[in-house]
């Protein structure tokens, strides 16, 4: 199963690599990773997904927690949470078929950001499913180049 982690931690070098050692360590798969410094500048956030049974992933946590440059670490797989994900495309694109490929994106609410002679460049946030789909339709005109971020999420609400 893939659990969803936001974990706060200080914002140094070397934190990243102890992080996700930790976790190698155990044998466990890394599915996605993201960091980027917060609100406050001397604190990261990582949104980590990784793939583990129930133990496995307890054991994961626990470990965490016993690190020092770790501050926080929420569960997010079960929370209502905001997740997304950002992707840019570089799609085949013949100026007579360039309108097709436009129009694509302007249905997932996508922006164009790059035009060069035979391709265009896309780029798109959304759900993981909404970017798939997007992949799919997107597939049929020659996809040059893909690059997906991995996912960020944050909990709904208050909290």
């Amino acid at each position: 199963m893939n659990y969803l982690l936001s974990v706060l931690v200080e914002n140094k070098p070397g934190v990243l690599s102890r992080v996700t050692g930790l976790i190698s360590r155990r044998g466990f798969n890394i599915e996605s990773l993201t960091v980027a410094p917060t609100e406050d500048e001397s604190l990261s956030r990582m949104t980590i997904i990784v793939e583990a049974d129930e133990v496995g992933f307890e054991q994961i946590t626990k470990q965490l927690h016993k690190l020092v440059s770790v501050y926080k670490i929420s569960d997010l797989t079960y929370e209502e949470a905001v997740e997304r994900e950002l992707v840019l495309f570089k799609v085949q694109s013949s100026p007579e078929r360039r309108h097709e490929v436009i129009e694509i994106a302007n249905v997932f609410r996508a922006k164009v950001v790059d035009v060069g002679k035979n391709t265009l460049t896309i780029e798109a946030t959304g759900t993981a499913s909404k970017l798939d789909a997007m992949e799919d339709l997107f597939r049929s005109y020659g996809i040059k180049q893909l690059t997906r971020t991995g996912k960020i999420a944050m909990s709904r609400g208050a909290q």
